[in-house]
């Protein structure tokens, strides 16, 4: 950060100290949309075994009920911005809530398989809205000088799900005697493990009541007298509204609504910038992250680790995840985006090929001591390299590297691009597993170790550049 913006922040802080508590409970209020992405996303880590022991089904179906939530994360962010701007920010929060909740109740109670599937896929479509819906009111909210800061509440809140769903489940796993099948509640353990998500989603909801509409999307509306009081309240009674509801209405009028036609170049379909980004939210998810966070317990049970440890393993890696995410966030702005992509790439394919090493000696079911604690130290190592590089620098570089023309767009394409490859990560990953661990995860390492000539060659650094530069 300059001196200029630590100067303009000093002052903004001096002279809006009695409204940032009020702002910070708005944003933390939006920002457990993103609690419950990632609760969400991996609480699903708990029931995989069981799930797969209670409908006595293989690896291949087993992978897609795990990845067809993936499939209602595309459609609800694709669809969420629509909604917003059709209904508003805060109603659209409060049909997330009640995905959320019905996804939990549905998920906890199924009567088959397939109705498991669906519930996934209503949770999914929650997931995708609050992917979206939370970043765009916290900036809509944010006053200027706390944007940054702000912002980053969204990440820090999904990793931080990601964490209390695995505690969680652990912690419902000690209580069913280490069985995921066992009962508690009158339930299986692994019921209540899905279950449980009700209530954060029920918190979500009502948090949603606390807080104002964006005002960007009371303007658009006509409800200028309810955006002024809500541009008071967060940015001081002292603000020119005035001028700040004029400023707000003449940059809508400036943005152009950039089409998917917007994208196309004349020799390889997308114009450069676009594969660009594309290839860094495919290399993103290619590296296999998301084994780490959806099978992260089946897959040290199935080296011989007992399921209370493997749960608490899934647990640790969670923590380390947010360790990784702070320290990204601290150093983003200080060194660089490039910097950190090619230190996380290098970092994580030596973890990927330790892993893959200790997977090679996998003898049934068990590892040799050796190799297991390789096998364990890399896989947090991997995770670690992952958080403080990829895991957040790509989101930067997706919403900083291109013109404005076209920035929604590509960003639209980019995300689906993310899901598509997340999609593909999770549904092939039992039946690679099953075929070869050690092959699987050499796979993953040559994702992660052609990463780092993609960013040297096609990926330009953005930190400091004003997005009017970007093209």
């Amino acid at each position: 950060m300059t001196s200029t913006a630590r100067a303009s922040d000093a002052a903004d802080h001096s002279a809006l100290p009695e409204h940032l508590g009020h702002i910070i409970f708005i944003t933390a209020a939006a920002a457990m949309g993103g609690f419950l992405f990632g609760y969400d996303s991996s609480v699903i880590n708990g029931a995989v075994e069981a799930i797969r022991d209670k409908y006595d089904i293989g690896s291949g179906t087993l992978a897609q009920v795990i990845a067809i939530a993936l499939i209602g994360c595309a459609i609800g962010a694709a669809t969420a911005g629509r909604i917003a701007d059709r209904i508003g920010r805060i109603r659209c929060m409060q049909i997330a809530s009640v995905l959320f909740t019905i996804s939990a109740v549905g998920s906890a109670l199924p009567f088959a398989l397939w109705d498991l599937a669906m519930w996934r896929i209503i949770g999914g479509f929650a997931i995708g809205m609050a992917s979206v819906i939370g970043p765009a009111y916290i900036a809509e909210v944010s006053p200027p000088a706390y944007r940054g800061r702000l912002a980053s509440f969204q990440q820090a809140a999904i990793v931080l799900g990601i964490a209390v769903s695995q505690l969680v489940n652990y912690a419902i796993l000690k209580g069913a005697d280490d069985d995921q099948r066992g009962k508690i509640i009158g339930l299986e353990a692994w019921q209540v493990m899905l279950g449980v998500m009700v209530i954060p989603a029920v918190i979500y909801g009502l948090l949603s009541f606390a807080i104002p509409e964006s005002p960007r999307y009371l303007i658009s509306v006509n409800r200028e007298a309810d955006a002024k009081a809500v541009l008071a309240d967060v940015e001081g009674a002292d603000t020119d509204l005035d001028a700040r509801v004029a400023e707000i209405e003449q940059a809508m009028r400036r943005e152009h609504k950039s089409t998917f036609g917007d994208l196309l170049g004349t020799r390889w379909g997308f114009l450069p910038i676009v594969w660009v980004g594309i290839g860094l939210s495919v290399f993103q998810q290619l590296v296999g992250i998301n084994v780490a966070f959806y099978y992260s317990s089946t897959l040290w049970q199935s080296v011989g680790i007992d399921p209370s440890s493997s749960f608490f393993y899934s647990f640790t890696t969670s923590i380390v995840n947010i360790i990784g995410t702070v320290i990204a966030m601290i150093f983003v702005d200080r060194i660089g985006r490039r910097p950190l992509a090619l230190i996380g790439s290098s970092g994580m394919a030596v973890s990927l090929a330790l892993e893959a090493w200790a997977f090679s000696s996998k003898s049934g079911d068990t590892l040799p001591n050796a190799q297991g604690t390789v096998a364990l130290v890399a896989a947090h190592c991997f995770v670690l390299f992952f958080a403080l590089s990829w895991g957040v620098v790509v989101w930067v570089f997706l919403g900083e590297m291109f013109p404005n023309k076209i920035r929604a767009a590509a960003l639209g394409v980019a995300a689906s691009a993310q899901w598509i490859a997340n999609w593909a990560i999770t549904a092939s990953f039992p039946t690679l597993a099953d075929w070869n661990l050690s092959g699987t995860y050499v796979i993953y390492t040559c994702f992660a170790a052609l990463s780092i000539p993609f960013v040297l060659l096609f990926v330009k650094e953005t930190k400091g550049k004003k997005l009017e530069d970007m093209g």
